[in-house]
């Protein structure tokens, strides 16, 4: 097999979609998921460009990942500076990143243009720049923006910028389909000619603009690029970026070129499905591989088939993604799909036990009601323990009661929580104030539970999300809602669902509480 890098830019190049923004405790967790996943290089955003990066880099450096190498991307160095005076290239530096990535112009449309500078300038912009990287960090990689067009417009300059930075001495030159529109048959004369001229290895880097950033990427593999890049679930500008979810296991299981494990390309939905939820968004179910459509069958002839030979209509087994057949219309569905939620959620349970049937048919139950349990796996583990009856009850809640007025017109409103909870034989009856409800039932529980279990005093709500069900119903409609609770040693999710975004918010608050309780039990 060929061995074949993968370079994910989800936390840099796929926050520029229009409707994805994360916080920095956010790109972390990817990071971490991704990193597990088995990504070689992780983007982890342009230090440079903003203080979210920054601090990106900076935490980064605490976390303890297995394989991936962290990447820093900017710019080659201004016109008229020199590489040890360019603001730009001294941060990427300071980031301390494994990896720096830059990009420089390849098209002389863009030389003339966009940096107003010669063509030659332009050559030495890049070949400084990357020798000056070079002497301070082992690998350095270089991005030829808009290099397909620039080579349609003029080949042989196109080529002499790939040449400025391989005298630089990089570690890979890639191949950028910036504007996302050149079509599969177009790349392979192009490449072939570079290949005459450049020895470095090379990458692609392709957008979706014509819908063929995936096809141009393998094409590009099968003409020899040995690095490619992309962000999970196509997130990006404009269309996006090629979609790494369905490239790997197309390199993987269709072209036989070696770049995950059999084990963590198994992983592979549950990554996309957490990246999906930690971006507010809604999972594409349509989505090849790892969508909950992608292995759905509808009755008739396909479900026979697949029961007797699942090739018949299944083009690789849904499991090697992580995912599941699915029979929508059917009197075979029932235990067969059940047996496959658990295998699914990695459930080690007998499937011949009454119990067994039990704790999925619950699961279904909530999936229905609008739950999902990617980026709240402390719900899921919590669910599992109370079916089997493995869970000691720490506390539980009699009631609560939130009060939200506004006293006067330009004032915001006054929050405030009134709690009962009982911890074995006594209760403890508490009110606080919060700002808004949520906050003030947060509060108001952390103060009753903090006379019990001190503990309470380390954790903290990091992040809330929340998410309208289904959409078209206006106010009527059920919310669930996301909660990222952590303390000194762990972070952990947390999700509920109801009518009433106060009540949906309770149950994942309390789940929080429980979590942060069972964790600290079982560590004594």
């Amino acid at each position: 097999m060929t061995a074949i890098r993968l370079y994910d830019t989800t936390l840099r190049d796929g926050t520029q979609a229009e409707e994805v923004s994360y916080l920095v405790e956010d790109k972390i967790r990817i990071a971490e998921r991704l990193d597990a996943l088995g990504i070689h290089y992780i983007e982890g955003g342009w230090p440079g460009s903003n203080p979210k990066d920054i601090s990106f880099f900076r935490d980064i450096r605490k976390v303890a990942l297995k394989q991936t190498k962290i990447a820093a991307f900017g710019s080659t160095r201004r016109a008229r500076t020199t590489p040890d005076k360019d603001n730009n290239l001294r941060t990427l530096i300071q980031a301390e990143p494994d990896v720096i990535t830059i990009f420089g112009k390849t098209w002389d449309f863009h030389v003339r243009e966009a940096l107003r500078i010669s063509l030659d300038e332009n050559l030495e912009l890049i070949n400084d720049s990357l020798v000056y990287l070079k002497q301070r960090v082992d690998e350095v990689f270089y991005d030829a923006e808009h290099f397909f067009d620039g080579y349609k417009a003029n080949p042989e300059y196109a080529i002499k910028t790939l040449q400025a930075a391989e005298q630089a001495g990089v570690d890979c030159i890639v191949l950028c389909d910036t504007n996302g529109g050149t079509l599969p048959f177009e790349l392979p004369p192009i490449i072939d000619e570079v290949r005459k001229h450049i020895t470095t290895p090379l990458g692609i880097h392709a957008h979706n603009d014509s819908e063929c950033a995936v096809a141009n990427s393998l094409v590009a593999v099968d003409c020899g690029c040995v690095h490619v890049q992309g962000t999970i679930n196509g997130f990006g500008e404009r269309c996006g970026n090629a979609n790494l979810c369905s490239i790997v296991p197309s390199l993987l299981l269709k072209m036989g070129k070696e770049c995950l494990t059999d084990e963590q390309l198994a992983s592979l939905r549950e990554v996309s499905r957490f990246v999906y939820e930690l971006a507010n968004l809604v999972p594409n179910k349509h989505q090849p591989f790892v969508g909950n459509s992608a292995f759905a069958h509808k009755g008739g002839v396909h479900v026979s088939a697949i029961q007797r030979h699942p090739e018949t209509y299944e083009h690789i087994r849904p499991e090697r993604v992580g995912n599941v057949s699915r029979v929508l219309v059917s009197d075979l569905s029932g235990r067969s799909n059940i047996l496959a939620k658990a295998e699914q959620f990695n459930i080690k349970l007998d499937s011949k036990d009454p119990l067994t049937v039990e704790i999925l048919e619950r699961l279904k139950e909530l999936e229905n009601q609008g739950y999902q349990f990617e980026g709240a796996e402390a719900s899921f583990d919590l669910l599992m323990r109370r079916a089997l009856g493995t869970l000691r009850p720490f506390f539980s809640v009699v009631g609560f009661r939130v009060i939200d007025s506004k006293r006067e017109g330009e004032e915001k409103p006054f929050s405030e929580a009134t709690v009962q909870i009982k911890v074995g034989g006594h209760v403890e009856h508490t009110a606080a104030e919060g700002n808004g409800p949520v906050n003030a039932l947060d509060h108001a529980l952390r103060k009753a539970l903090e006379n019990f279990y001190p503990q309470i005093k380390e954790m903290q709500l990091l992040d809330y999300k929340v998410r309208v069900l289904p959409a078209g119903r206006g106010t009527a409609s059920v919310t669930r809602v996301l909660i990222e609770s952590g303390d000194r040693t762990m972070r952990w999710g947390t999700v509920g669902v109801s009518d009433n975004i106060v009540d949906a918010s309770y149950y994942a608050l309390v789940d929080a509480f429980f979590y942060k309780l069972l964790k600290d039990s079982e560590a004594s």
